[in-house]
């Protein structure tokens, strides 16, 4: 049994770390949604220019670790006259790693909405932008929520990066515990459960969503 007395005694830091991780993970997830379905549109979209980036952004951040996104972040940025903190660095990191996942997940939905509909709704005078926010995602999302939920608890747990650049999450006072208790094993079980606490309920809740969404068709 893990030892109840490094969870009290560092209580503190615990619920420190614990809270910056939700910070980070809701501005996360909130960041990453935004500009995946920007880069999403990008992707669909006839406009040449605008699709090579959409491509270019997701082929790119998509196939590179986590890690080196936000190391260039931490360490690039500073190189020409922008620092930010570790904490900054790994939400912003995180959110744009992300958002490379959530547009290809919300691409395919756009792509699996019936094409006769936006142009119905082209055809009844909606401009581009408007059929996209009014008619087309609004189902995407819908058809998507499974794969969009396994991202959000991906970036819940990605966010565990912040503590390699001192983000002052729940990952780097685990390791502070452990350094001043020489206590891993106990220390990261500890971690693991608060992980759990924000993983299980998200996931609890984006399955009733699913059935619900289900039900009403």
């Amino acid at each position: 049994m893990p030892d109840i007395s490094i969870f009290t005694d560092y209580f503190n830091l615990y619920m420190k770390g614990f809270g910056n991780t939700i910070l980070s993970s809701v501005i996360a997830l909130i960041g990453s949604f935004v500009l995946g379905t920007v880069i999403a549109v990008f992707r669909i979209t006839s406009v040449k220019p605008l699709n090579w980036i959409g491509t270019a952004y997701v082929e790119f951040i998509r196939n590179i670790p986590l890690l080196l996104v936000v190391f260039v972040f931490f360490y690039g940025l500073p190189s020409v006259g922008i620092t930010m903190s570790g904490f900054v660095c790994g939400t912003v990191g995180l959110t744009v790693y992300t958002a490379s996942f959530i547009a290809e997940a919300i691409r395919a939905g756009i792509m699996s909405v019936p094409k006769g509909q936006s142009e119905a709704a082209q055809a009844s005078g909606l401009t581009y932008i408007q059929t996209m926010w009014h008619v087309v995602l609004p189902q995407a999302v819908k058809i998507v929520i499974p794969p969009l939920s396994n991202q959000f608890i991906n970036l819940v747990k990605n966010s565990s990066v912040l503590g390699v650049f001192a983000g002052f999450d729940l990952m780097y006072f685990g390791d502070q515990v452990a350094s001043e208790t020489y206590v891993t094993f106990d220390t990261y079980i500890f971690v693991a459960l608060l992980y759990l606490v924000l993983t299980l309920p998200l996931s609890y809740a984006a399955l009733r969503l699913e059935r619900k969404l289900a039900r009403t068709g």
